[in-house]
């Protein structure tokens, strides 16, 4: 069998050479410049995004759990009272920033609800 003179000799070289290179190309303009994302990213940001959301649905609920709580203005002073690098453990210890379907509290909301009620808005 008689092979196209493409593949024969120094083309073929030339072609397998043109498809590496060709391919590399590729490559390099689609991950770079193209959008194009390995799965990893794009659950690594999907996750920093839905984070995101959650402390913005749920800061005001803990602002309200914290203003609706028994002796509520002896509770705000303790907070300004803190140190501000720990306010955010004060309102987890409090029970605010834990929500139904968690045993958790959620650290985001902590530290955003504890920002909202030590500024006073």
């Amino acid at each position: 069998m008689q092979l196209p003179s493409i593949l024969q000799g120094e083309s073929r070289v030339r072609l397998v050479q043109g498809a590496v290179v060709g391919s590399a190309l590729t490559m390099i303009l689609g991950f770079g410049f193209g959008g194009w994302q390995l799965s990893t990213n794009v659950e690594r940001r999907a996750e920093v995004r839905v984070n995101a959301a959650l402390v913005t649905a749920l800061t005001p609920i803990c602002v309200e759990k914290f203003r609706h709580a028994a002796d509520v203005k002896t509770t705000q002073v303790a907070l300004i009272a803190t140190d501000a690098w720990r306010r955010d453990s004060f309102v987890e210890k409090g029970g605010w920033a834990t929500f139904a379907g968690s045993s958790e509290p959620n650290s985001g909301v902590a530290e955003a609800c504890a920002k909202i009620l030590s500024d006073g808005k």
